[in-house]
């Protein structure tokens, strides 16, 4: 008999260039994926609360891209873009990620994203590998860890509005 996926958000690093973030939800894949991946679900949920996005454009092809942008209370607005490199829906992506701003925005990390269900639950595992442990190490001082919770919380929320 298989295990049950965890509840809630965990976040480990497994090796001085990755974090893998784990979640499951009360939904199935086919969901989790359609939440993952159309940008009016993800303008509901992407970010931590309090923030919206005031730019999700997703082009899911591979070699498309995708870019969201993050404006929190203050009118602050944080950057992030990649290229989607494989999209197996509704199991898989693969993508680049990187923070818009000079210095980060030319050192991406590759992502990984699968989507496993069972009994009607999905576990969402996502991989990311840095180029380096400094690159790493800084996102995960960033406030990565209480952001990603905030967020798939978010997330788990919208689901089951999401229900047909």
């Amino acid at each position: 008999m298989a295990a049950e996926p965890p509840a809630a958000t965990t976040v480990t690093t497994p090796s001085d260039r990755e974090i893998v973030i784990t979640r499951a939800f009360d939904a199935p894949r086919r969901l989790v994926f359609e939440a993952w991946t159309t940008p009016e679900h993800v303008r509901r949920w992407y970010g931590i609360r309090g923030t919206t996005l005031s730019v999700c454009e997703i082009d899911l092809r591979p070699h498309g891209a995708w870019h969201y942008v993050i404006r929190g209370p203050d009118g602050a607005e944080y950057g992030f873009r990649g290229e989607y490199r494989e999209i197996v829906p509704p199991e898989r992506l693969v993508y680049t990620e990187a923070y818009d701003v000079e210095g980060l925005r030319d050192h991406p990390s590759l992502v990984t994203v699968t989507f496993a269900e069972h009994a009607g639950r999905t576990t969402m595992t996502s991989v990311s590998l840095y180029e380096s442990a400094e690159y790493r190490d800084g996102h995960l001082a960033s406030g990565l860890e209480a952001g990603m919770v905030q967020t798939l919380d978010r997330l788990a929320e919208l689901l089951p509005t999401l229900r047909r």
